[in-house]
């Protein structure tokens, strides 16, 4: 799932040691605590043991992120957290119920007022997978010879005895393990459980660098995630189980990038599975993509032509400017030149501005790869979707197809799904988190019903 723009907070280091008297001398602190700054909401998990090291991790579901490491320190009745990079930290105090930690945020220059609450309980995921499976499901490796990388996933296949049709599962942008975990969801156990269960074998695997995959994210980019997709796409292939000539790749977001890199060339999949996918062109997509989010907030015109503005003023220096440090220069006088304070917001985002990944996806022109597109496709995505709008990009996706000529092509909006593909009330990223649907059945049968139908053809 794409997150082209990103919330500046970061990891941190310890402020400190606090005795063994203090740390049993009051309630523990373990549990989830939520707190909003503004539009944003998170969540901070705090282990406090009787004994032994105090750990914390943060999740900023508006930007996707989930288990950033904090550490923090809790001497009497306060309590702190610092992030590093940037410089930021939270101090608080609890209430007299233990039920609140009262405080501040502070990030560079600014100050913000913040409370956190203590949660319920764990949300209800009553989707996730749970053994004994109806199927056969393997860890494994494969290696992606071009890039010098070994992947680890998971492999499900079907009871009975095949041979079966198969698909991999490609996730979106970011670090990304095989279940694509986020805000406690599973989407791709959801979704690889629901097809092996209905006949089709499933490949999911972490990303390069995360989980049991070898290699980094680092300065990569969609076209490497391709030679990923075109590596698990053989190993598929070369499995007893799957059918040979039905063997499929499914691409989630910018998974789906990622998923027509690959059915352009040799050896390209035997059917395409695309979900929410971009296909305008990178620096508009990005566009859409503010002034959906701005819609959520606001439906003043002045606000939105602002809005729309900025960001191609801020796409157009990037494109324009190959030298990284000279499009940071040029970045910061723009948004000073509007904003001291706007400016300051942004400086922790510049490296994520001018970093290979971005720039790849400010530049793709799905136009011209979605035509080498041959192979069945269905492509898939919610009305209500912020990230990659629906009705934009499936359109855009029928005219590149249809410009290449595949006679093939299911499109489909879904109403009322988000970018998540769950079922939503508003399709914004802070809800992710608080739906107890993982992914919709009905999305779940579409899919499995149409590869079912293409591997009988």
């Amino acid at each position: 799932m794409p997150t082209f723009t990103r919330l500046f907070l970061t990891a941190a280091a310890l402020l400190g040691f606090t005795s063994a008297q203090a740390q049993t001398a009051r309630p523990s602190l373990t549990g989830d605590w939520t707190g909003t700054i503004g539009p944003i909401g998170f969540t901070i998990h705090l282990t406090d043991p009787a004994a032994g090291p105090r750990m914390a991790s943060l999740d900023i579901p508006a930007q996707q992120a989930k288990g950033l490491p904090l550490q923090f320190t809790a001497p009497g009745d306060s309590v702190y957290l610092r992030l590093g990079q940037p410089a930021a930290r939270f101090v608080g105090r609890r209430s007299a119920d233990s039920q609140q930690l009262i405080g501040e945020w502070q990030q560079g220059p600014r100050t913000f007022p913040l409370t956190l609450s203590r949660g319920t309980g764990v949300a209800k995921r009553p989707q996730t997978p749970k053994a004994p499976f109806p199927y056969r499901a393997t860890d494994v490796t494969f290696r992606n010879e071009k890039a010098g990388v070994t992947l680890a996933g998971t492999y499900t296949v079907p009871a009975g005895k095949g041979p079966f049709p198969a698909v991999a599962l490609l996730t979106g942008s970011g670090p990304e393990d095989r279940n694509e975990s986020a805000f406690g969801h599973q989407p791709f156990a959801v979704l690889a459980d629901y097809l092996s269960r209905h006949g089709v074998a499933v490949l999911r695997f972490d990303d390069r660098g995360v989980g049991q995959s070898g290699g980094t994210l680092q300065g990569a980019t969609s076209a490497d995630y391709t030679t990923d997709a075109q590596a698990a796409l053989a190993w598929l292939r070369a499995q007893p189980a799957v059918q040979k000539n039905h063997a499929g790749l499914l691409g989630h977001s910018q998974g789906g990038t990622a998923a027509i890199g690959a059915a352009g060339q040799a050896s390209g999949p035997d059917f395409l599975v695309l979900l929410a996918a971009p296909a305008l062109p990178g620096n508009e997509l990005i566009v859409q993509q503010s002034l959906a989010l701005a819609r959520l907030q606001t439906s003043d015109a002045a606000q939105l032509a602002a809005t729309e503005k900025m960001q191609r003023a801020m796409t157009e220096i990037i494109q324009q400017t190959p030298d990284d440090a000279q499009a940071k220069t040029k970045l910061r006088a723009y948004y000073t030149a509007i904003s001291p304070q706007l400016a300051a917001q942004v400086e922790p985002q510049l490296p994520l501005l001018t970093s290979p990944d971005y720039r790849h996806l400010l530049a793709d022109r799905p136009a011209q790869t979605l035509p080498k597109v041959h192979c069945p496709v269905l492509a898939l995505g919610g009305s209500k979707d912020v990230q990659v709008p629906a009705a934009l990009n499936l359109a855009a996706t029928a005219a590149g197809l249809k410009a290449g000529n595949n006679r093939d092509v299911t499109i489909k909006e879904l109403p009322g799904l988000n970018h998540l593909f769950q079922t939503a009330a508003t399709g914004a990223v802070e809800e992710y988190g608080t739906i107890e649907e993982t992914f919709s059945p009905a999305a779940l049968q579409l899919i499995g019903d149409w590869i079912a139908q293409h591997s009988r053809k």
